[in-house]
């Protein structure tokens, strides 16, 4: 949020909207009061000097009830405001969350896991500042600049010298504040990157922390690392936690002696303007009234600003955390639009066609030049060294990636033209990594969809041995495990996703490794399983590398990358997308 008022907070964030009405509404009531309760109480102090006959409260209680209306009315206005504000602060840090994390899930694959340690910051408790935005900010900015203006016009009238010297020595404080405001917004930039690299590296320790207790790495105890790659995993988790509380406090130190120095600026030039007033009422160059009114009026034109100035750092927390979640949103506001009438497809056939596949990867292309038919009936394989992009290829054909060259069609309709919805309940998407949610085994069961019926899921269990598995829990379907299936062993889990990808009712089948942690017996049933789904008409793909996998396949499809290395510019070649029908 570079700008005071980020206009893409009010696009993301409904409730904001309204709260900034209600408002400014808010703070016009309180400059009133503001300059009311001066100019009444002006009234009375000049005319209890002046005036000796009226030195009476009857003969001033038309001025002090006036005076005690503006101070009541501007309390209550100053106590809606700050409620209001907490509401809404609650309510937009809500619906940014909820926002930033929805945009999160449709980001591709690959930005998603560059970016998901950032996100967890974001969502999980980054956005949080912004409540102080909204709650100490916002308010302040808005008085600062409706007050200002109204009190130093009020207070020319009257005198215009004060006012000069007012308007002359104002700017100082709004250019302190952009000076301190660039250092400090660096600052909380610092802080939210080390926050994210804490919570990354506290995320990757707690998922390897089994391993680690294997290795005896889990502490530092034992012998001294012979290079910085072998310091324990505790000691660089405590080395980011101390960089992160050196950069907090170093913030909160420049928070504190900014506040100091507008503090400090502001008395100086209200000290100024009283001086002034003082030396001319002495030599009777201006009326009490005028002076006693300039005096009073003096601190508020200051005082806002000085608010603003203040609680500037406070927000800034949020503001940075919202830079993340808007980098999120704001390609979600760009999206294209809908697909065209059309081009729904609610009964794929399933013909898939790839023609020179090329997806940018870290150093060079991966897969690159990938042409391939993948047909109703068969059984093809993708098959080529590690890092050739299979799996991104499957990631392209699901339309989760966008190829930067060729193009991957659905019975002759490019991939983005599909409705993802429609597609999507078309095919049975088996990752690397089979995703298990908390619940309980049915629920994960039916993620894809409800199966055919019992027949169907009974078969899919004989095929995977996962009925061994159910023989061996209480509960059976009804046993609940942890995300990514805590309570389940690595074996379990393979077969329970294969299970489910089994029992789909979906034409098309789509698996990265499906008999990576099963042995030969279950792998073969496995294979058979889906060479039957592949006979009764499904689209079966599988990336794999072993051979008993790709014995069973119909067609076998060399997927090969292009590597740019610092040695030798030119492309080098690995693999090939030749096709081999074993048929």
């Amino acid at each position: 949020m570079a700008r005071p008022v980020d206009p893409r907070l009010w696009r993301h964030a409904r409730s904001a909207r309204r709260y900034l009405g209600l408002s400014v509404g808010l703070s016009l009531i309180t400059t009133g009061c503001i300059v009311i309760a001066a100019l009444a109480l002006a009234r009375v102090l000049a005319g209890v000097v002046t005036e000796p006959e009226h030195r009476r409260i009857g003969s001033w209680t038309v001025e002090l009830a006036v005076f005690a209306a503006a101070v009541l009315c501007r309390v209550a206005a100053t106590w809606w405001q700050s409620r209001l504000a907490h509401r809404a602060g609650a309510q937009v840090v809500a619906e940014l969350e909820t926002a930033a994390l929805a945009a999160g899930a449709q980001l591709p694959p690959r930005e998603l896991e560059s970016r998901r340690t950032e996100l967890a910051v974001v969502v999980g408790s980054g956005l949080r500042g912004l409540r102080a935005y909204l709650a100490g900010y916002l308010p302040a900015l808005i008085l600062a600049a409706l007050v200002p203006p109204v009190v130093l016009a009020v207070i020319a009238v009257h005198d215009w010298v004060s006012g000069a010297i007012i308007a002359v020595t104002l700017p100082l404080i709004p250019i302190f504040m952009i000076l301190i405001g660039l250092l400090t917004q660096g600052k909380s930039a610092d802080i939210l990157a080390a926050t994210t690299r804490l919570s990354d590296q506290l995320l990757d320790l707690f998922a390897g922390m089994p391993t680690l207790r294997a290795l005896g790495r889990e502490t530092a105890k034992g012998p001294a690392p012979q290079d910085d790659s072998a310091r324990s995993m505790a000691g660089r988790v405590r080395e980011l936690g101390d960089a992160l509380h050196r950069r907090t406090m170093s913030a909160l130190r420049l928070a504190f002696l900014s506040s100091m120095v507008l503090e400090m600026l502001a008395t100086l030039c209200v000290a100024l303007v009283a001086v002034s007033i003082g030396m001319r009422l002495v030599f009777g160059h201006m009326g009490l009234y005028a002076g006693l009114l300039a005096l009073i009026l003096a601190p508020e034109v200051y005082l806002p600003l000085r608010a603003v100035g203040e609680r500037f750092h406070a927000a800034q927390d949020g503001m940075a955390a919202a830079e993340g979640a808007f980098a999120v949103l704001e390609p979600d506001a760009e999206a294209a639009p809908a697909a065209p009438a059309g081009t729904v497809h609610r009964n794929l056939l399933g013909h898939i066609e790839i023609r020179d596949l090329g997806i940018t990867a870290r150093d060079g292309n991966a897969p690159d030049g990938l042409t391939a038919t993948l047909r109703p009936g068969e059984v093809t394989v993708l098959t080529g060294p590690n890092g050739c992009g299979k799996s991104t290829a499957l990631q392209a054909v699901l339309g989760l990636l966008a190829p930067d060259t060729g193009t991957v069609t659905i019975d002759g309709t490019p991939v983005p033209e599909l409705d993802p919805d429609e597609y999507w309940s078309s095919i049975a998407w088996l990752p690397q990594r089979p995703v298990l949610l908390p619940g309980t085994l049915r629920a994960n069961l039916e993620l894809l969809g409800p199966p055919s019926g019992n027949d169907q899921i009974d078969a899919a269990c004989a095929a995977t041995g996962f009925d061994a598995v159910l023989d061996a829990l209480a509960d059976r379907w009804d046993t609940v495990v942890g995300a990514g299936g805590v309570g389940l062993s690595l074996g379990q889990r393979q077969r329970l996703a294969l299970t489910r990808t089994l029992a789909a009712p979906r034409s098309i089948l789509l698996l990265d490794e499906p008999t990576a942690h099963l042995d030969d017996a279950a792998e073969a049933t496995v294979l058979a399983a889906l060479t039957a789904r592949a006979r009764a008409g499904a689209t079966v793909v599988v990336v794999a590398h072993r051979a008993s996998v790709l014995a069973v396949a119909d067609r076998i499809v060399e997927v090969r990358a292009t590597r740019t290395t610092l040695d030798d510019p030119e492309a080098s070649v690995t693999g090939s997308d030749r096709e081999v029908s074993t048929r």
